[in-house]
Parts: C-alpha cells; structure tokens; sequence
C-alpha cells in the first residue's frame, strides 16, 4: 500500500490495492514518511486498519482531539487486546474506547470521579473483559502517569465486551445496569440482604446475564406446568419476586420473557434467601 497523508507519528491515511482509502494505525508508523511512500505488506499485519469507511472518518475527527501519546498508549493496548482474545474485535473500539479514555483522563485532571454503580457486577459477569481493562488502567497509569481508578476499569471492560460481541456500547451498559437495578429489587426483598461474596450470589449472576441474552435473541427455555406450581408452591415469596423480575426484564428490554426464566430464577432465588448462604 503507498502513503497518501501521514496524520501523525503513529497513523497514517493509505492507499491499498484490496481495500482502497485505509486508516493505518500503529507505533511509529507515520514517523518519518512522505506521500506515496510503499508500505510492505507483512509490517502492516502488525497494524490496524480501519476499513470501514465510517470508522475512518469518526477516527479522523478524533485525531486532533487526543494527545498522540495516548493515541499510541491506546494502539498498543487494543492489539494486545486482539491477541488475548479468540474472536476478532469491532474496529470501533479504536474510537469508542480512545475517545472514553480521552474523556476519562481529562474528568481525572480536573478532580471529577464518576462511581461505578454495577462494577462488583461487570467483574462477576465479565471476568476476561475486566481483566483485559485492568491491564489497560494499568498500562495508561504506567505510560501517562494518571491512575484512573476502580472504577473506571469496570468502564473500560463493557467497552471491550462490545467490541468482541460486536453489540453497541449502549445496549452493553444497559444490560449492565438492568442486572444492577435486579440485584437492588433482589436485595430488598431478602431479609438479611445479599452475601455477594458468595458462590451462590456469582451463579445468581451469571444467570441474569444469560438469561437477559436468551430474551434478545428470542430464544425460548422451556419447562412443564408442574414444576411452576411446586416451585410456586414450596416457595412462594421467591417465585413471586422471580416474577417481578421477569416483568422488569420485559419492561426493560421491550422483548417478551419465557414463563419458564421465572422457575429458575426462583432457584436461584431460594439459594440465596437460605440463611446459611447470607
């Protein structure tokens, strides 16, 4: 591919044979080009390029609004992401993510926090993609010398779950805080609260998540009459609360949820409520 702009010292505008204009992003990757300069092919399998022509231009407009060592901080961070992960990455995490950290280091100079209301939650539900964004916290305190914090690691972890889901960072928050805003109905309906240091409440978890996955894909969970009515039965506050939440589920999502969820959410719910798991 041959040079066509050189934005800076770590991104560069390209003509490619296959895929026409490219965003070329990596390390050095601009520093000490000119126009029409070649690019052999095997030193770009170590770079990004953003072939979406969207991509490309919300990049273009980010450029001047970010610091080039964070560009390169954040280049860096999202290819050892690629790496570490099975699937390949929405190409919009190089906008969404350098744009939220921009904005994040600048709330940090200024003294302004957000708190993380659901991070215990992202932490349980998504355990690779908050450890993956730790490393990012990590690497920009040790880079640029700003701790983000807790808090914003909880964040940094939805951002790169939406990349590998390829699902927008709005419904990723949303379900976030929807299993939050469960929990919280949960917690004041048990009497003794919630252990969340607990195995059961880490089931309780992973549960809402998957359950909140099978509503938006439509896809049906099945179980008999019978046991709706033993469960109803035996354990009629938690099958009660079970419902409740079904109906917030619904509510939320504006998607019809299974009558089943509400039986295994009961289960769920039963665990928790024993005393000898509070």
């Amino acid at each position: 591919m041959l040079v066509s702009k050189v934005l800076n010292n770590n991104v560069i505008i390209a003509d490619d044979p296959h895929y026409g204009e490219v965003v070329v992003i990596g390390k050095g990757i601009g520093f000490g080009r000119s126009e029409k300069d070649s690019i052999e092919s095997e030193a770009a399998e170590k770079m990004f390029i953003l072939r979406s022509r969207r991509e490309q231009e919300q990049y273009k407009q980010l450029l001047p609004q970010v610091d080039e060592n964070l560009i390169e901080v954040m280049n860096e961070a999202i290819q050892t992401i690629g790496t570490r992960i099975a699937s390949p990455l929405n190409e919009h995490i190089h906008v969404a993510l350098t744009d939220h950290i921009a904005f994040a280091l600048k709330r940090t100079e200024k003294g302004i926090t957000f708190q993380n209301p659901f991070l215990y939650e992202t932490k349980e539900i998504y355990p690779e993609e908050y450890e993956l964004a730790q490393y990012v916290v990590n690497l920009i305190e040790e880079r640029l010398g700003v701790a983000l914090g807790p808090d914003e690691v909880g964040f940094v972890a939805l951002h790169i779950h939406s990349a590998i889901t390829n699902r927008p960072i709005t419904e990723v928050r949303g379900h976030s805080e929807l299993i939050a805003d469960l929990v919280d109905l949960i917690e004041e309906n048990l009497d003794g609260g919630l252990n969340r240091s607990s195995l059961d409440y880490s089931r309780l978890l992973t549960h809402l998540r998957f359950a909140i996955e099978r509503v938006c894909r439509g896809e049906e969970v099945r179980s008999t009459d019978r046991l709706a009515e033993l469960l109803g039965r035996e354990y009629p506050e938690m099958y009660s609360l079970a419902w409740k939440l079904t109906k917030v589920m619904e509510k939320r999502l504006g998607l019809p949820v299974y009558k089943a969820e509400s039986s295994y959410l009961t289960v769920h719910l039963q665990r928790l409520a024993e005393k000898d798991n509070l």
